[in-house]
This record gives structure tokens, C-alpha cells and sequence, in this order.
């Protein structure tokens, strides 16, 4: 196999001859966001982030209404969120993100259903705001046990200006539960980044710091921006447990409508996706002065990094039970590393993901003996690249909201023993004999954070890579050159 590139003149190489395929306007812009890694994080190897996709290329990006719906609301189990407008988005966005939830579907837990206005043409051109009040009385009376709606914005509802803002605001004082007006039409910004956004300006807007609890404790946390992904925020919780500390809300993966409105009561707030969640977290702090940290349970390094980092905010007692955890982790730890690290050493990933992934999950790897040798965000911004540089080594390609053909053109040159992006890239990954893991939704598998996550990460990187499949046809290089 040819070794990775590994210099920063090697890397920039191989980046000239792949952007040379487009015309040169094209080429010019592109280079600005294909970098060699530069650790330090100097200004000449700044990757250009956060703005708008190429017209008539391939992009991984979704939108607006995505990034609201899909990431931030769609999780929480005890409030509705309807796809206000045509049926389509709301299909789309159906159950795609594996969110688990505790409770009984259709009962008291709504995250899989898909509740949809179903716009039709005469809703564009007289407008749906009757309709939408009539829902909001409908689904009150089909379930009684939903603590509150949020009400989706897709693209025509901006477009036609339907006004959802008093429709919700009438059925709050109607309905006596929250309804949540969330203006995330699809078309606004340049990528679902800007719906975590706006997901997040209602929250503060018509959640935060609406009710008490009935008690507080000098430990009292809250766990933001994990979506608990094949059940990742429940392992994330358990570790903070294990230190002592009293998880008093956790959002949006399994949280409920009575933790988003209470947790400006925390003492600290532990940021997983800073991506979607530092809006709030930062509201926080401005308007009650509770302190922030973004916190990585991916991989033991990371795991015991955190662990140590949060403790810090607290008393000795804290950072003994702490210190307790981490030593009985160990021993788990080590299992994992004798079971599968000898069989991933030396491995090479490429990874193109959302969110924290790209960062996050490098440790991880790292902790099983493989390396990084490519990664990018889709919608990741400025402050994302500030934040990986110095977790990557020097010199690796790094993209911002790289093209389909990008990513093909660097795995061909590169060839890793594993790429971890999401389902637009699986099945030609598999095409190009390149084994591939879905790092949004974890492929069906899960958790990956926290201890027992650890684990479940290794078996599924080694069953990808040492598949027995990937003996049985050549890649398309290959059979090139024996042609």
C-alpha cells in the first residue's frame, strides 16, 4: 500500500493536482478551504469556512430546517414538533437520526413520529395559519400526555409569510402548553448550521428559565448538545454520575420539555456538540452566570481528560469520586485495548462528518492505534477549525464542506483503511472497496461515548476494517492498472 502523505508539501501536492479538475474560478475558491493541517493554527493555513456550497456540485450539507428540526427539537421525547408545510421534509427527516428516548411511542414519547401539516396548494395560496390552528387543537386532543409543540418552519411557510408567531402564541394561552414558533424555513443561511441557531434563539426565547425545581444541590449539572445517538447521552450520563454529580437536565436526547425550561438552574453546563449547542450555553452564562466547558467522551484519553477537567469546577469531593471512577474505568480500558488495538494499529481513517465528530472522535481512533489522516466539516465554522487544529497531526489534508468529488480523489490517492462519513458516502466508499463507518448515526450501532461506548467504537472499527468482504473484488485503481 503507499504510505500516507504525511508532510505539509506532500499534502498541498496532492491538493493542487486534485482542485486542478475544476475550471479556475472554481479551483481559486476551493483552494481556500483544502488546507494542510498547520497546528499552530497560523493564518496562511487557515481553512475558509461557513459559506455558501458551489452551485452544481455535490454537497453534504442539509439545511435550515434540518439543523432545527432534525437536530435540536425532533429529540426532546415529551414535546411534538411539527414540519410545517409540505410533506416531504417532514418525511425526509422521519426517524432518521436514531435519538433514543425512554417512554411509550404515541404516549408520552414522540420523537419517531413524523407530524406533518402536509401543505397542498391551496395552503400556498390562501395561507395555512386556520390549518395550523386546528392541529394544534387536534393534536392536544389525540395526545394528552405532550407537554408542548414546536411548529417546524419549512420553506413556503417564509415564503407566503404565514404568521406562526401568533398562531403559536394563541394557542399557547388556548391549549395551556407551550407552543413554540420555530422560523427555520429551509432557505435561511447557508447549511443546517443556522437552524441550530435559530432552534436555539426559540428555546431561549420560550423555555429557558420558565419554571423551578423543587430542590438544588451544590452538584446540580447540565448536559447540553448530546442527541444521544444509539443511546450516547445515557453513557455520557452515567460517567458523570459516577463523579458525584446530579444531572439535572439533559438536552436534546432524551430530555423533556421540563429540563430545557429548568436548566438555567445548573452550576455548570457540559457542552458536547458545541456546534448546535454553544448558543445557548452562552446565553447561560450572559443571563445567569452559569460557567461552560465542551467536554469529549470519545475514546479513553479524552474520556479521563474531561473527567478531570469538569471535576475542577467543584470540591474535593467531586474530585475523588472522580478520581474512583476513572481507576475502575482502567481496568475495563485495557480490556478493550487487548482485544482490538492490535488489530487496528497503524490503520489510517478518513473522516468528513457534522458537529464535533471530525475533532471528537480523533482521540478515539488514536486510542485504538489508528491515524487521522483527512478531515473536514460540513458546516462547521471559523471557531471548529480553531478547535481541531491542534488536535490533528501536521501536515494531513484537512476540507471544509468538500465535494463528492474531493472526497474520491483524496481517498484514491490517500487510501485509507477506513472511511467515517455519512450515508451519501457509504455505498461509494464501498464501490471504491474502502471500508466505511455511517459517524452520524453510528450505522445502526451505538453508543459510542462514555465506557461501555468505548467498546462498542472498537468491535465496530475492526469488524469495518478486518471484514473478510473486502477480499472478494479489487477497487476500481486496482483494476485499472491490470487492465
Amino acid at each position: 500500500m503507499t504510505p500516507p502523505v504525511t508532510t505539509s508539501t506532500e499534502t498541498q501536492t496532492m491538493i493542487d493536482d486534485v482542485l486542478s479538475a475544476y475550471p479556475p474560478k472554481v479551483e481559486k475558491d476551493r483552494h481556500k478551504h483544502v488546507k494542510p493541517n498547520d497546528q499552530s493554527g497560523g493564518k496562511e493555513c487557515e481553512v475558509k469556512s461557513n459559506v455558501k456550497s458551489r452551485p452544481g456540485i455535490m454537497t453534504m450539507r442539509g439545511c435550515a430546517y434540518a439543523g432545527s428540526k432534525g437536530v435540536v427539537w425532533g429529540p426532546i421525547k415529551d414535546l411534538i414538533s411539527i414540519s410545517h408545510g409540505p410533506v416531504g421534509c417532514g418525511q425526509y427527516t422521519w426517524g432518521t437520526r436514531r435519538n433514543y428516548a425512554n417512554g411509550q411511542l404515541g404516549i408520552d414519547n414522540f420523537t419517531v413520529m413524523q407530524i406533518t401539516s402536509d401543505f397542498q396548494e391551496k395552503d400556498i395560496v390562501f395561507g395555512g395559519d386556520k390549518k395550523l390552528a386546528a392541529i394544534l387543537d387536534e393534536l392536544v386532543e389525540v395526545f394528552p400526555l405532550a407537554k408542548g409543540v414546536s411548529v417546524q418552519s419549512e420553506c413556503p411557510i417564509g415564503l407566503i409569510g404565514d404568521d406562526i408567531d401568533a398562531v403559536s402564541n394563541e394557542g399557547t394561552k388556548r391549549l395551556g402548553l407551550p407552543v413554540v414558533p420555530v422560523k427555520c424555513e429551509g432557505f435561511r443561511g447557508i447549511s443546517q448550521s443556522l437552524g441550530h441557531h435559530i432552534a436555539n434563539d426559540a428555546i431561549r426565547d420560550h423555555m429557558l428559565g420558565s419554571r423551578e425545581l423543587p430542590e438544588q444541590t451544590p452538584y446540580d449539572i447540565t448536559l447540553l448538545g448530546d442527541y444521544n445517538i444509539g443511546g450516547d447521552a445515557w453513557a455520557s450520563r452515567k460517567i458523570l454520575e459516577d463523579m458525584g454529580l446530579r444531572v439535572i437536565a439533559q438536552w436534546s436526547g432524551d430530555g423533556t420539555v421540563n429540563e430545557m425550561a429548568t436548566a438555567h438552574l445548573a452550576k455548570l453546563n457540559v457542552l458536547h456538540c458545541y456546534r448546535s449547542m454553544n448558543y445557548i450555553a452562552t446565553t447561560m452564562e450572559e443571563r445567569y452566570g452559569t460557567p461552560w466547558m465542551e467536554f469529549n467522551f470519545f475514546g479513553p484519553t479524552k474520556i479521563v481528560e474531561s473527567m478531570r477537567k469538569i471535576a475542577e469546577f467543584f470540591d474535593d469531593t467531586i474530585k475523588e469520586k472522580t478520581e474512583a471512577a476513572i481507576a475502575s474505568y482502567q481496568v475495563f480500558f485495557d480490556k478493550v485495548h487487548e482485544t482490538y488495538r492490535h488489530r487496528l494499529e497503524g490503520k489510517t481513517v478518513m473522516l468528513a462528518v457534522g458537529g464535533l465528530r471530525p475533532r471528537h472522535t480523533v482521540g478515539a481512533y488514536e486510542d485504538l492505534g489508528m491515524e487521522v489522516i483527512g478531515t473536514g466539516y460540513e458546516f462547521g465554522h471559523k471557531d471548529d477549525y480553531t478547535r481541531s487544529y491542534p488536535e490533528l497531526k501536521q501536515g494531513i489534508v484537512v476540507y471544509d464542506d468538500p465535494t463528492a468529488y474531493e472526497m474520491e480523489e483524496f481517498a484514491r490517492r490517500l487510501k485509507p483503511d477506513l472511511i467515517g462519513a455519512g450515508i451519501k458516502e457509504k455505498y461509494v466508499s464501498h464501490k471504491m472497496r474502502t471500508p466505511f463507518r455511517q459517524m452520524h448515526s453510528w450505522d445502526y450501532s451505538g453508543p459510542y461515548h462514555g465506557v461501555d461506548g468505548f467498546a462498542i467504537f472498537a468491535r465496530d472499527m475492526d469488524s469495518a476494517v478486518n471484514s473478510p468482504t473486502w477480499n472478494l473484488f479489487d477497487a476500481p485503481w486496482a483494476s485499472a492498472k491490470k487492465g
